[in-house]
């Protein structure tokens, strides 16, 4: 007997944190401007790690890990009307050129459209989610892109598609793959940038990272650079891949570039620094012990 199919499973919304959420409504009630909580102005999309291949379920643990920094967006960004939502996405892995988590991320992004209308959103990656983030960056409605050591494969390696290339645009569209010589494969093609123009652009990753390379965040953010002159990259001295050693200094800079990027406010002065350098300085910007100490906010 043929075995029965599992039911696809669908991209979805994490519960709200902020504006929207019952943090939200709390602060609400307590300021006494009635039951409903504050109106939407803007919005975070957490995007967890993943792995690069697997189509089962995603870790409840990755979604988990991008919690804290997702309540502590929702926070400082409570008074501007931000919500956050950590994505779940359908499947564990990227998968090749499936790209399955930036399929998800676009249609987050979507999702937000839908439901709070013509907001800002700030997409926030780790790991392969960073990967994920920048991919989806493209919708109209994106103003930023924040991605905690992003995960790229190397050139040569089954990490994506043959992807499209930076003239292409971020969905392929009239893409074709390169095709493969006699010599072997077709050699896998750069992640675009292009539909980075117009964004604010956030790279940060720790230099003992043993997970995922950060050179290759690197050159990535030497490309963007070129065509978006928004664009900067921090190096966390000694932190591995989770930026764990300096989580609070990490949350700060996440704070003061969200903040900066989609509410118009101003951003601390390294933060300035890094967007104006070119490179290399502006994209291996040391990220100061007690950084968030020194913030206003």
């Amino acid at each position: 007997m043929a075995q029965q199919a599992l039911p696809a499973r669908d991209a979805r919304l994490g519960k709200p944190l902020g504006a929207s959420g019952d943090e939200g409504a709390r602060a609400t009630l307590r300021s006494g401007a009635g039951r409903s909580g504050r109106s939407v102005s803007g919005v975070a999309l957490l995007l967890p790690d993943g792995s690069p291949d697997g189509t089962g379920r995603p870790s409840p643990l990755s979604a988990l890990a991008v919690r804290p920094l997702a309540g502590r967006l929702a926070r400082a960004g409570r008074a501007e009307g931000l919500t956050a939502h950590v994505v779940r996405y359908r499947r564990r892995g990227w998968n090749g050129g499936a790209a399955d988590p930036a399929r998800d991320a676009a249609w987050a992004v979507a999702e937000v459209v839908r439901r709070y209308g013509d907001v800002p959103v700030c997409l926030v990656g780790a790991g392969m989610g960073a990967r994920a983030a920048l991919h989806a960056a493209g919708h109209p409605a994106v103003g930023a892109v924040l991605g905690l050591a992003p995960w790229f494969p190397e050139p040569d390696a089954d990490g994506g598609p043959p992807e499209a290339t930076d003239e292409t645009g971020p969905e392929g569209a009239g893409a074709s793959a390169p095709e493969a010589s006699g010599d072997g494969p077709a050699r896998r093609a750069a992640d675009p940038v292009k539909q980075l123009v117009g964004r604010h652009v956030l790279l940060v990753h720790g230099t003992n990272d043993r997970r995922t390379d950060p050179e290759l965040s690197y050159r990535y953010a030497e490309r963007a650079k070129k065509i978006n002159r928004d664009t900067c990259r921090f190096e966390v001295h000694s932190d591995g891949h989770a930026l764990l050693q300096h989580r609070s200094e990490v949350h700060a800079l996440a704070v003061d570039f969200l903040l900066g990027a989609l509410f118009a406010q101003d951003f601390a002065r390294p933060v300035q620094d890094a967007m104006a350098a070119p490179p290399p300085l502006g994209l291996r910007m040391p990220l100061a012990a007690g950084f968030g100490a020194s913030l206003r906010r």
